[in-house]
């Protein structure tokens, strides 16, 4: 697969990006987070750990607020990812909603290599539009 990282950082216009996934127990959740961990090996952005951020986990919340933006990937319209963020007083620079990319929510945990790559090229075309 081809490194896209080069052009989807400089749409960022940052390099101090932090990623939230919802990563959630449907395949969607499961999804955002297979992304993200790919975004980060990309260069894109630092995963990072939602449920802390819903903990108010002191290291967490200090790595969030000197991020310079801040993605959530949430699986589903639910937006759990997002409302987390907000919730705690982080703003999200973007919201990506993994069920709106052609995915359809089932319970199905074993995501297909192919469904990852599809996906992932559909964030990253999110990215660089910005």
């Amino acid at each position: 697969m081809k490194n896209m990282s080069e052009e989807t950082k400089c749409a960022c216009g940052s390099a101090n990006v932090a990623i939230f996934p919802c990563v959630g127990a449907a395949n969607v959740g499961q999804l955002s987070n297979r992304i993200a961990i790919e975004l980060e090996k990309q260069g894109i952005g630092n995963l990072m750990c939602t449920a802390g951020i819903g903990a108010r986990a002191p290291g967490l919340m200090k790595s969030a607020e000197a991020s310079d933006r801040i993605i959530a990937i949430n699986g589903c319209p639910v937006n759990c990812a997002s409302k987390t963020l907000e919730l705690a007083g982080f703003n999200v620079d973007r919201h990506i909603v993994i069920s709106e990319l052609g995915i359809k929510k089932s319970k199905e945990k074993d995501l297909k290599d192919q469904e990852v790559a599809d996906t992932l090229g559909k964030v990253l075309e999110i990215l660089q539009s910005e």
